[in-house]
């Protein structure tokens, strides 16, 4: 029997959204919008300060604004991100979603992946699930396309996750062919 314990947290949610967002591509065109065309025009009128006006301040600082704008926009878009994402859950959604996670896979029961959570004991049959994906220090296992459980590897209390992830994967292949 495999079975893995964990916390799952309010950072993990935003940064499963985060990732899911960069994707996007409504992403992009913020990401090329705020990075390149707001900040080169922003150098333009900095070029146009200091050659036509011989101004070295105003253009020095209008230079600095360009590529702190350039810097820190991206940011301030993932950080929109997550609030706009914890709005979406009510303070009792929000209780029961963090906490503590145990998933087991039982060789008594081989059709279900057991999930015990605060909201209770689930079992989810391994025709549900989609895939295993993995990303830096996360293991996402996906209920739908946009839904997955979140494992953080940094919150993980008992069991082997890389082990764990795979048998995962083969029980999802197993039963996708039946």
């Amino acid at each position: 029997m495999l079975e893995i314990e964990y916390e799952f947290r309010e950072e993990d949610l935003i940064h499963f959204n985060e990732m899911r967002f960069k994707k996007t591509e409504e992403y992009q065109s913020q990401l090329k919008k705020n990075r390149w065309i707001v900040p080169g025009v922003m150098m333009l009128i900095g070029c146009f300060y200091y050659y036509y006006y011989a101004d070295f301040n105003s253009a020095g600082y209008i230079f600095l604004v360009a590529i702190l704008w350039a810097w820190l926009s991206p940011r301030i878009i993932l950080l929109n991100v997550g609030r706009q994402v914890l709005k979406t859950y009510t303070y009792k959604e929000r209780k029961n979603m963090f906490g503590p996670y145990v998933l087991t896979i039982d060789p008594a029961n081989p059709n279900f992946l057991h999930e015990k959570s605060p909201t209770g004991k689930n079992k989810m049959a391994w025709t549900e699930l989609l895939r295993v994906d993995y990303g830096k220090g996360y293991v996402y296992i996906y209920i739908e396309l946009g839904t997955a459980l979140v494992i953080p590897e940094a919150t993980l209390k008992r069991g082997d996750l890389p082990a764990f992830a795979k048998q995962v994967e083969k029980m999802i292949e197993r039963h996708a062919k039946d």
